[in-house]
């Protein structure tokens, strides 16, 4: 498995005082505008038992690239 490092700018949101909308707009590298800002983003089953909450519908957040690739063990090198 291999993972791609983010790094997220912008101020984490207030646990005491979290904001309106979604509560990772302040960070998040795909906002689209002033919804994510305003709107609770609503609940997408992603399948495999992974539930997300986004305005992004999963078509256009499949084509992005993934953070984390699965890694077929038949390509790795046998340990010796």
């Amino acid at each position: 498995m291999e993972k791609k490092r983010i790094i997220l700018e912008g101020n984490l949101p207030s646990v005491m005082n979290p904001p309106k909308g979604c509560p990772f707009h302040t960070r998040c590298p795909r906002k689209i505008g002033r919804i994510c800002e305003t709107e609770t983003p609503p609940f997408a089953d992603a399948g495999g038992g992974h539930v997300i909450f986004c305005h992004i519908p999963l078509e256009e957040l499949r084509k992005v690239e993934p953070v984390i690739v699965q890694t077929d063990k038949t390509d790795q090198p046998a340990a010796e």
